[in-house]
């Protein structure tokens, strides 16, 4: 219980902040907006060729695009919520005093980002609702798979997010981890681009990142109406990655604070 409101304390402060700023909530919405019709027009003047999405047949590309965009937003605030926390922190004077309360370190980088990726969940459901004003038809019939591989989805991309945050708070500034798995994840992980159409075979690069796997599962039951079973081998890929980037995420975060306590440079920014 008494982790539950810590948690909760977390998602009241961050609540309370973001009510603050109306207008920018607002205004996320209207850029929603704008986001969903500036990749329906572009869909509908490219109209890749015949044959361009084996995995889907019958998906127009417009409904593959959509679903890769709102979803890979889980991937971007992964990677920006645990860092961009951690430097509010540290800018505020706030991180050592945090960090030297009896709360479990993995408890206070996990409950740091809960609101953000409660806003991209609604972020994502404004997506989908917009694109069915598009056309875009959804399948529900495969609605556990596809929590179980939302859910995996998260977690994997919190590995990555927590060992950005890493970097950041032993090095204050040029996290490569950001830069690296982001632009990786744009180009080989199938967002925009299904990773059979990219030349001399580099969709294989795409094997080694978990967004591949999630967009590639997650469009599996969205459009294809796949069943669980079927959707095994994301599955167990999503957990291998959960398995090796949480606790990798968790040991580089402890080792950097352990680090920063020794240099004295915990609250430098």
């Amino acid at each position: 219980m008494t982790r539950l409101r810590t948690m909760v304390a977390f998602f009241r402060k961050d609540l309370l902040e973001e009510m603050s700023y109306r207008t920018a909530f607002v205004m996320q919405i209207g850029g929603i907006l704008f986001t969903v019709t500036l990749w329906y027009l572009l869909a509908s003047y490219l109209k890749p060729p015949k044959g361009a999405l084996p995995e889907f047949p019958g998906v127009p590309y417009f409904a593959y695009l959509l679903v890769g965009i709102a979803f890979s937003h889980y991937l971007w605030s992964a990677l920006s919520s645990f860092a961009t926390k951690l430097r509010g922190e540290q800018l505020t004077g706030t991180l050592e005093a945090m960090l030297m309360t009896p709360t479990p370190i993995p408890l206070i980088i996990l409950s740091s980002a809960l609101w953000d990726f409660f806003m991209t969940s609604v972020r994502v459901v404004l997506y989908l609702i917009l694109g069915a004003c598009f056309g875009l038809q959804l399948r529900f019939d495969s609605l556990v798979a596809f929590f179980i591989i939302l859910l995996l989805t998260i977690l994997a991309f919190s590995g990555i997010g927590i060992l950005s945050a890493a970097f950041i708070l032993y090095l204050k500034r040029g996290d490569p981890i950001n830069y690296l798995i982001s632009s990786a994840s744009a180009l080989f992980g199938g967002v925009f681009i299904p990773a059979q159409a990219l030349p001399h075979n580099l969709g294989q690069l795409g094997r080694l990142l978990p967004i591949t796997y999630a967009l590639s599962g997650i469009r599996k039951s969205l459009l294809s109406g796949t069943r669980l079973h079927d959707l095994l081998p994301e599955i167990f890929a999503l957990l291998l990655f959960v398995a090796v980037l949480v606790p990798l995420g968790m040991a580089g975060f402890t080792l950097a604070v352990r680090k920063a306590r020794q240099e004295g440079s915990l609250a430098q920014y």
